[in-house]
């Protein structure tokens, strides 16, 4: 205990490090430890210690705009998130929030819907007003959900599975010496509040221990005793996770998804092209030949800005088509490979209906909700979540090349998606397990947790001390019938 003069002294500072540890708890980073370095953060958890100090700091009159704070939220952490925003309107300021989040949408005072869907079928503003507005104005995926038109439906039959895998004595970071099972050939969903051990289990145990196991992993797992069970029945580990796609910024969708190969060859099959002896290579921005040398393929120059952000502008050579003008003559159906590059998913899926083998292998994007991405969108500006997707789509249907059973992991693969995204991106992924791969899916969306067919439940809280236990392993119906977890509550009013 302090002497009394220096607790004079302390009480204001004493008082100022409460509080603002007081809205780190609020924003739902009660479990993080205080020498945390910001580097092992995650982008969500980093997002929310922004906000909890513009709370700390108590402006008035101020506008924040915040994009999808509710990212790595379990719903029952997105209920105090809700709280922490109201806060900051109540003392005065404007709060704009970009969010998919339903709890979030229905505690607006204003909903905002810009559509009607994505890329060149969206940019209009379709509804604007409170939730009691909602109902009978505008048809909109956003209304339809929220009142109840469209929904994700609940599978009619859960998977049944005979395979698994176990890990024994997981103990890294706060895990409690756990025993957990995973099914193969089913989708799994493991759940639990922020800090609970969702990603120690995940990323630092079971998908190096089983990577290792068939040799596709070299990374050292966590702390545990064994892995046990039909290991042998996995071919491959896959972890689809949402760093950008390809190793340069020239890679893009219908690179990573093999459909470009087969269109240079169309190109380079043209009579024109056979004239003047181009070859599919001619077609590539990557090797020189055909592409414009001045920008290497890539359609812009980067001009670096020394202490400032680098900028980039348009090559003056080719005018950002990337090829020079001699290839750019070459036509198939009157438009040239820079024409093809720039078309959607949706218009190159029409662009090629009658050209079998690239239609196929173009189809998976627009399947796993990517319809409205550009053909030669640069890898480097496409989100997260989009980048996610295009591996998605490159395992599904005819294109992929990768035989055998493949362990797919996704950390969190609904992030930056809305509703009608993540039906379509649930089709998809049981597409993966009806081929009979096996998923396990990171996840606090409960649209994805009740169409699991197998839940993990770790918590009940996060952090060291109150974290890292199994409380619940089985089906969504069991889980709502014997669980009392957090998730098992949110889960209720979805089945």
């Amino acid at each position: 205990k302090l002497p009394a003069y220096e607790q004079k002294v302390s009480d204001r500072i004493l008082t100022e490090i409460k509080s603002r540890l007081g809205y780190m708890v609020k924003v739902g980073l009660g479990y993080l430890t205080l020498n945390r370095v910001t580097s092992t953060l995650s982008g969500g958890e980093f997002q929310r210690i922004k906000l909890a100090t513009s709370l700390g700091s108590a402006l008035v009159g101020s506008m924040y705009i915040l994009d999808e704070p509710s990212i790595g939220l379990h719903p029952r952490d997105t209920a105090r998130m809700v709280e922490v925003l109201k806060e900051l309107r109540d003392l005065g300021n404007t709060v704009i929030v970009v969010e998919h989040e339903e709890e979030i949408m229905r505690a607006a005072d204003q909903i905002i819907d810009i559509g009607p869907d994505a890329g060149q079928h969206g940019g209009q503003l379709v509804f604007q007003g409170s939730i009691k507005d909602l109902n009978g104005k505008g048809q909109t995926h956003t209304t339809d959900y929220l009142t109840g038109k469209e929904k994700i439906v609940v599978p009619s039959l859960r998977r049944k599975w005979k395979d698994s895998v176990t890990v024994v004595g997981a103990r890294e970071n706060n895990l409690k010496n756990l025993k957990v099972t995973f099914p193969l050939g089913a989708l799994t969903v493991v759940t639990g509040v922020s800090g609970s051990g969702k990603s120690t289990l995940i990323k630092k145990i079971l998908y190096p221990a089983t990577g290792r196991a068939n040799g596709s992993v070299a990374e050292t797992p966590g702390k545990y005793d064994q892995l046990t069970g039909d290991i042998s029945k996995i071919d491959h580990v896959e972890f689809v996770d949402q760093n950008p796609i390809g190793k340069s910024s020239r890679s893009n969708p219908i690179s990573y998804v093999k459909a470009y190969d087969v269109i240079r060859q169309l190109y380079s099959d043209q009579p024109l092209s056979q004239q003047r002896g181009y070859k599919p290579s001619h077609f590539s921005f990557n090797v020189e030949g055909g592409r414009c040398e001045t920008c290497e393929g890539e359609g812009s120059i980067k001009v670096e800005m020394q202490f400032m952000a680098d900028i980039f502008l348009t090559c003056e050579s080719c005018h950002g088509k990337r090829f020079k003008q001699e290839v750019l003559e070459i036509k198939y159906n009157d438009k040239n490979i820079a024409d093809v590059l720039d078309m959607t998913v949706e218009e190159g899926l029409a662009f090629f209906k009658d050209k079998k083998t690239i239609y196929e292998k173009i189809l998976p994007l627009n399947d796993v909700g990517l319809g409205y991405v550009k053909l030669g969108q640069s890898s480097n500006s496409l989100s997260g979540g989009e980048a996610q997707r295009v591996k998605l789509a490159s395992f599904l249907g005819k294109n992929s090349e990768v035989k055998g059973h493949i362990l797919f992991i996704f950390d969190e693969p609904t992030t930056g998606l809305h509703f009608h995204d993540i039906s379509k991106l649930l089709k998809a992924i049981n597409a993966l397990v009806d081929l009979g791969h096996t998923v396990i899916v990171i996840e606090h969306n409960i649209e994805v947790i009740k169409s699991a067919d197998w839940i993990i439940d770790l918590g009940p809280e996060g952090g060291e001390k109150k974290g890292g236990n199994l409380l619940f392993a089985g089906t969504p119906e069991e889980m709502v019938k014997k669980s009392k977890s957090y998730t098992s509550e949110f889960l209720k009013g979805k089945i």
